[in-house]
């Protein structure tokens, strides 16, 4: 069977696809953010109005504390397309996060691993702060510009497979296949540039507006901490920083939308790697749901 896969960029106007589809699809989200409990307004998770009109499944299930990666995910993936499929219904797997949607849709490769090294590299990062990031953007440009700049212990799993291997992680992730009873649909939303930068910007004012600050508080009240990976999110950890006084509110506004700008930049340039996608271009299109309904 095919299943559909709506990826795109964020705020590039997935959700409300999403819910003019009809009531036949439910959704297997794969936003590694909107996993988590409490983060509601930062990760522009599905209001529950939107998910009346379709349902969403593996959001908000995860503790912000709580340890959950692809592997797991996949699992969990796998699992509602079985359970949708068993009940009549079309799974749909729809997001922005594309090493989520690789786990289902690739699995997982074997790689090569050295603790001994990986330990020499974060000693190294530790003496020499952004030496890692430098080295895997000469060797590994693709990985570089995919994972995101503070998440350092996937950087140091990047230059480890390299150094190891001699292969670089992006492309071991792009040649790996499983065998898998589902073939898969992809289409790609996109948005002409400068549109889908005013909406990013529309997007981080509202959700300034809709009480994000207070979110952030909330979370810091219930005990969590901008250690955590979960809080390690664009928009969460510009208000952490905003709160411990490093920066204004005017300066914290603008890190969170130019930081959501190069985060698309980046989901763009790792949706380019689907050979096979359909790519629809939003700015473009007068009628997307029909024609996506065309295409799924």
């Amino acid at each position: 069977m095919k299943i559909p896969v709506i990826l795109g960029p964020t705020a590039v106007g997935k959700t409300g696809i999403l819910t003019e589809l009809g009531n036949e699809y439910e959704v297997v989200s794969c936003d590694s953010r909107q996993i988590y409990k409490y983060m509601n307004i930062g990760t522009a998770k599905p209001t529950n109005e939107e998910q009346q009109k379709i349902k969403h499944h593996l959001i908000d299930f995860v503790e912000p504390d709580q340890y959950y990666n692809a592997y797991m995910y996949r699992l969990d993936a796998l699992k509602a397309i079985e359970d949708i499929l068993n009940r009549g219904k079309i799974p749909i797997i729809s997001g922005g996060t594309g090493l989520y949607f690789d786990a289902v849709y690739k699995g997982f490769f074997e790689s090569p691993s050295s603790l001994t090294l990986r330990s020499y590299l974060r000693k190294l990062e530790n003496s020499q702060p952004g030496i890692i990031r430098e080295i895997l953007k000469d060797v590994d440009p693709e990985s570089y510009l995919r994972i995101h700049q503070n998440d350092l212990k996937r950087s140091i799993r990047a230059l480890e497979i390299y150094i190891v291997s001699g292969k670089r992680m992006s492309d071991l992730i792009k040649n790996h296949k499983i065998e898998s009873k589902y073939d898969f649909n992809i289409i790609i939303l996109d948005r002409d540039r400068t549109e889908l930068h005013e909406r990013i910007n529309l997007r981080v004012e509202k959700m300034i507006s809709d009480g994000l600050i207070d979110e952030v508080k909330n979370l810091i009240d219930m005990g969590y901490n901008k250690n955590l990976n979960s809080l390690n999110t664009i928009g969460y950890i510009e208000v952490l920083e905003y709160i411990e006084g490093k920066y204004d509110y005017e300066k914290m506004i603008h890190l969170i939308k130019r930081n959501t700008r190069r985060y698309a930049r980046r989901q763009i340039i790792y949706f380019r790697g689907y050979e096979n996608a359909t790519w629809i271009n939003l700015t473009n299109t007068s009628n997307p749901v029909e024609i996506i309904k065309s295409l799924i």
